[in-house]
């Protein structure tokens, strides 16, 4: 079962403990002072990223497609950052194309609750219930069918539209 309220409060407090107090959320400024490197490498199309971990030297990388979309960067850095606080993944975890919110590969691996709850972590990180609720309500009443309007939203939070339609969709602001 996937640790929606857990998730929610860890984010919370990362915000809190790291003074964000608008978006776009500083993922890999908050990564590093966790004390997790965010490389960007190029790297095949399908691998979105990883998350090395090496507990004797106390070293964690997080590894982003650098041929990736930047708005797909960050959301994959925010991911792995959710493994690494929600996971005891040993050694290297790697992502293959995940998809935001759907199902992926690691649905037949048996994966998929902690895919669920790194996408979930990222979704949080990147578009907190606190800024994009104020955001919303500024806006007023909205057609999720308005791009103009998503895309806006989506180009201030630093992710895709489609992961905005789908946050926003979570939250019971749109119909999906």
């Amino acid at each position: 079962m996937v640790r929606r309220k857990h998730i929610r409060s860890l984010v919370e407090h990362l915000l809190a403990q790291h003074r964000v107090q608008s978006v776009p959320v500083p993922v890999i400024k908050i990564a590093n002072a966790l004390g997790v490197k965010v490389q960007q490498e190029l790297a095949e199309s399908d691998l979105s990223g990883f998350l090395y971990r090496d507990r004797k030297r106390k070293l964690a990388i997080i590894g982003v497609n650098a041929k990736h979309h930047k708005n797909r960067q960050v959301f994959t850095a925010a991911h792995e950052l959710g493994h690494f606080l929600l996971h005891d993944f040993e050694d290297i975890h790697v992502d293959r194309q995940f998809k935001v919110w759907l199902r992926s590969e690691a649905s037949s691996q048996g994966t998929d609750i902690e895919e669920k709850e790194a996408n979930l972590f990222a979704a949080e990180l990147l578009m907190p219930i606190r800024f994009l609720s104020r955001d919303v309500d500024r806006i007023g009443t909205f057609d999720h069918e308005n791009e103009a309007v998503l895309k806006a939203l989506a180009e201030r939070y630093g992710v895709s539209t489609q992961a905005m339609t789908f946050r926003l969709g979570y939250l019971g602001y749109v119909q999906l």
